[in-house]
């Protein structure tokens, strides 16, 4: 009996010292997840802000640049407009066509009506000092028929003027003191533009093949005029720059 007594004090002093451990661990457990749950909280702040503002700051920067490229282009298309190298304005000519085919005056191709023909002048802003000025007689085809338009010095008269000059009387006139004096049909296709070229090498002439003054036109502006029949005047102007 005084074994029996002895083991079941000591379990229940055991048990007593088992209640007092659990009481004492389940506390600590209970404050475990406080932290955890701070702990995620403190990691998204560095994580995820610092993050957003360097991806937001380098967006914006990026979007300042692409401006102040949209700023030089636009320049760079103001400058562009005044290239000397480009077409005079007001001509109404175009890039597109070629060069006409020269056919015979006798040839069965008719000739082409000033209705049907739109005719163009262009030639280049600016001539340099060793330059010789070309001019650009331009003839669009608007009808469905193949037609031949006269490009002959006398048919299609080219002058040049000097702007601001004492008179208005042109200093150069193609059909002056021509080399050929006679038609230069081309065949101009239906729906087609066909270009005829003409260079002056800067010399002045004289109606009727009379002397004319010494020299060559010398730098300034100059005002180039085309007239054929039928057809309205067309202007345009250039510039003989100076050594």
């Amino acid at each position: 009996m005084l074994i029996a007594w002895a083991v079941t004090s000591g379990g229940g002093g055991g048990g007593g010292r088992d209640d007092a451990k659990p009481g004492g661990s389940d506390p600590v457990e209970s404050i475990t997840p406080g932290p955890g749950s701070s702990g995620p909280a403190i990691s998204q702040q560095p994580g995820g802000r610092d993050e957003s503002d360097d991806e937001d700051g380098s967006g914006g920067s990026g979007e300042s640049s692409g401006g102040s490229g949209d700023g030089s282009s636009t320049g760079g298309t103001g400058t562009a407009t005044g290239d000397p190298s480009g077409p005079a304005a007001g001509t109404g000519g175009s890039g597109g066509g070629s060069a006409g085919q020269q056919v015979p005056a006798g040839s069965p191709l008719p000739e082409c009506k000033p209705s049907a023909v739109q005719l163009s002048l262009r030639t280049k802003v600016s001539y340099g000092p060793d330059d010789k000025p070309k001019f650009d007689l331009i003839a669009k085809n608007t009808s469905s028929t193949t037609c031949k338009a006269d490009f002959g010095p006398k048919s299609a008269v080219l002058t040049v003027t000097e702007a601001g000059g004492e008179d208005d009387d042109p200093i150069w006139s193609s059909k002056d003191c021509p080399a050929a004096a006679g038609p230069l049909f081309l065949k101009v296709p239906a729906g087609a533009t066909v270009i005829h070229t003409v260079d002056w090498n800067r010399t002045l002439s004289a109606p009727g093949c009379a002397t004319p003054p010494a020299g060559k036109a010398g730098p300034g502006t100059y005002l180039l005029e085309a007239k054929a029949p039928g057809e309205p005047v067309q202007r345009a102007s250039f510039v003989l720059a100076k050594d």
